[in-house]
């Protein structure tokens, strides 16, 4: 039986990491991606190398540097300089979910404004189409003000000026 230096057992761990990333697929993130994120959550380790992630998931250097500049680039991972070396490593940010959750209003605030120009270019919502690109519009609009209201919430949480949240019961 393997374990890992924290004295876990290695199979029901690598098993979870696949659970864990295929729900994170079937959510819609990049499956490769998926897995080396929770490769990284679940690491004693505070930072891995490509190779490290290779060799965890049997991956090739290609699919693993897709992923990790995936990650990168939503806010997820931060890549970090090897003293004497040309390679990297690689950790969670410091505040992982909030920086990748972040990272996605922007897109919202382009989806709405971009349905904001189909409303025009659709004759104005008065028009069945422009009424479904103004409702697009508002949607998104006000998914970007509750999130950052949520952020703020979150961020209270953490510091302990709020209660967590209880675990909601199983659907």
């Amino acid at each position: 039986m393997e374990e890992t230096s924290t004295g876990r057992e290695e199979a029901p761990v690598r098993r979870f990491v696949e659970h864990l990333a295929a729900a994170l697929a079937d959510f819609g993130f990049p499956p490769m991606s998926a897995r080396v994120l929770v490769t990284m959550m679940v690491s004693d380790e505070e930072t891995l190398s490509a190779a490290d992630f290779g060799e965890r998931l049997g991956a090739s250097p290609g699919a693993i540097s897709t992923a990790v500049r995936h990650l990168m680039h939503i806010g997820i991972l931060v890549r970090e300089p090897m003293a004497g070396s040309r390679s990297h490593r690689y950790r969670l940010t410091d505040d992982t979910w909030y920086e990748g959750s972040v990272s996605k209003a922007v897109y919202f605030k382009m989806i709405a404004d971009l349905a904001d120009e189909g409303v025009g270019v659709l004759g104005g919502s008065e028009t069945s189409p422009g009424a479904r690109m103004a409702e697009m519009r508002d949607f998104f609009r006000f998914f970007q003000t509750e999130l950052t209201e949520i952020y703020k919430r979150w961020k209270d949480v953490k510091a302990g000026g709020a209660d967590r949240p209880s675990p909601s019961p199983e659907a």
